[in-house]
């Protein structure tokens, strides 16, 4: 038998959700069986899969031992350095500045240190995060970019901010904006663009259409030159749609790739140029509020931006 408090990071979510956080050896229909059974109690009472937990409430589990992990001997994201490159911080968020070449979560091949793996580890030196008291929450990533694309990347730092975060984003709420250098000079110098993606999954690469094809998702991509210089040009572009590599490939889909792209550009193009890797930052965010965002309204209308961006010295000079 075990027992946890509801805490802050933890009020709100749904019974089935909390536990299969908090023990996450119990497989789900065991979760299920045993909360119709009443193995899973709340405050003493039977519950139910949907009930709301609120704080000071006691869940108490009447499981087996096997179920409940050991506290780790060292924590997870111990490996990673405590080192984060912060565009903004305060009591709710971290705007973080993420350098191209570290993923932001592990995969199958790579674990250890990523960058929220090195956010979490800034924040328990900070004192701010200490897994052996939370019950179900660690600090989390709202968004996300490619390993070899820089740019801002935002982190909650407890579940109510996590919560109003992901809704904005759903709700198109946070405007993303990227620089770009991509081969060749564009006729129109301002342009929505827009199209269908295709996600192929075994080869790990998108495809851009014209006309709507089957599983295709809806694409909108808007761009502005803001230089040229020796058949390429430098863009800045708002993301309307959020979409898998949708710059890299709605770009290379009207004949100008990214420079330095390898998987929707060509390596006849980038030979010689010294890129070896796309040219692509995700430099600027604005929080742009349609609807009260609770704890985080003071965001609003307010802009955060990267000055150093790897490739823009270069291209000017």
């Amino acid at each position: 038998m075990k027992q946890f408090t509801v805490k802050d990071n933890d009020a709100g979510q749904r019974l089935d959700k909390f536990v299969t956080k908090a023990v996450p050896l119990l497989p789900k229909s065991l979760l299920y069986k045993s909360i119709r059974l009443k193995r899973i109690k709340v405050n003493g009472k039977r519950c139910e899969i949907s009930t709301r937990l609120q704080k000071g409430d006691l869940v108490e589990l009447y499981l087996k031992d096997e179920f409940f992990a050991p506290a780790p001997k060292k924590l997870p994201f111990s490996a990673a350095p405590a080192k984060v490159s912060v565009v903004y911080e305060d009591e709710n968020i971290l705007l973080a500045d993420k350098k191209p070449g570290l993923l932001v979560h592990s995969d199958d091949k790579e674990y250890g240190d990523t960058l929220i793996d090195r956010i979490q580890h800034y924040l328990y030196d900070k004192g701010e995060y200490d897994p052996e008291k939370e019950n179900s929450f660690a600090p989390a990533l709202v968004n996300r970019i490619d390993r070899n694309t820089g740019g801002i990347v935002i982190a909650a730092k407890n579940a109510a901010a996590l919560r109003v975060l992901n809704e904005k984003m759903k709700e198109r709420e946070l405007k993303k904006y990227y620089l770009c250098i991509v081969h060749g000079i564009l006729k129109k110098k301002e342009a929505t663009l827009e199209g269908y993606l295709h996600k192929d999954a075994d080869k790990n690469k998108v495809f851009v259409y014209r006309h709507p094809v089957e599983g295709g998702r809806t694409i909108r991509t808007r761009y502005r030159v803001l230089r040229e210089k020796n058949g390429l040009s430098l863009l800045e572009i708002e993301l309307l749609t959020g979409r898998t590599h949708q710059i890299r490939a709605h770009m290379a889909s009207i004949g100008h790739p990214l420079l330095g792209d390898g998987k929707y550009g060509t390596n006849a193009l980038n030979k010689g140029t010294g890129y070896h890797k796309q040219a692509l930052y995700s430099y600027k965010l604005t929080f742009a509020f349609d609807k009260d965002a609770g704890p985080l309204q003071y965001l609003d209308k307010k802009t955060f931006e990267v000055k150093d961006v790897w490739f823009l010295r270069e291209f000017e000079e």
